[in-house]
């Protein structure tokens, strides 16, 4: 029953992080409308799902290799510590270190601004105390750290993908940048407030 919660906690993560426009979807559909091409929408989202697996997974092949070499515990306290100071990070200075790229990004382009923006989001830390009993040696169970990482991030791109992918298909046959512009939900400030709760999760643990 554990796994299935924490398994349900990767699709969860994921489904928030594909919700949020600064992951990609917002993109897409713009790159969509300015090429004239709904095709071009649903092709973007494999490389913004490629950049954001890449950018989680590195940040948990962190956790893999600290989990080999430092006690549970202060892994455990160092990610909080580091998350409620990306926290901080984000809320004073996120809004002045947009990552921009122009309307003509190719698709490795794209990849690689993905990989930039959910980097800077801290979307990989964000996923830390659900990556806790997969990335440390003791906990992984039988599949190994590596292995159950694998897992669990495969799970969070699939579904942070076909989150991103449903309102981007929405917003570009339906609602389209115009309604965005009178009706836009600030996420920045609910993604802060989650690296805050994620990080004080992880020092009550």
């Amino acid at each position: 029953m554990n796994d299935v919660w924490q398994w349900l906690t990767f699709a969860g993560l994921g489904a928030f992080h594909g919700l949020n426009p600064a992951m990609g979807w917002l993109f897409a559909v713009a790159l969509g409308l300015h090429r004239q091409s709904r095709a071009i929408v649903a092709a973007s989202l494999l490389p913004i799902a490629i950049g954001h697996a890449a950018s989680v997974a590195s940040v948990a092949s962190l956790l893999v290799i600290a989990g080999y070499l430092v006690p549970s515990d202060v892994v455990r306290v160092g990610s909080a510590l580091l998350l409620l100071g990306w926290a901080g990070y984000h809320w004073r200075f996120g809004h002045r270190h947009r990552v921009r790229f122009g309307m003509q990004v190719g698709l490795w382009g794209l990849a690689a601004w993905s990989f930039l923006m959910a980097t800077v989001h801290g979307a990989g830390l964000m996923l830390w105390p659900a990556l806790m009993h997969t990335c440390l040696a003791g906990e992984a169970g039988q599949a190994g750290p590596v292995a159950a990482t694998l897992a669990g991030v495969g799970i969070h791109t699939l579904a942070m993908a076909a989150t991103a992918a449903i309102i981007a298909v929405l917003i570009y046959e339906w609602v389209a940048l115009g309604l965005l512009r009178r009706a836009w939900l600030n996420l920045d400030l609910l993604w802060t407030f989650a690296l805050v709760a994620t990080g004080t999760m992880l020092l009550l643990a």
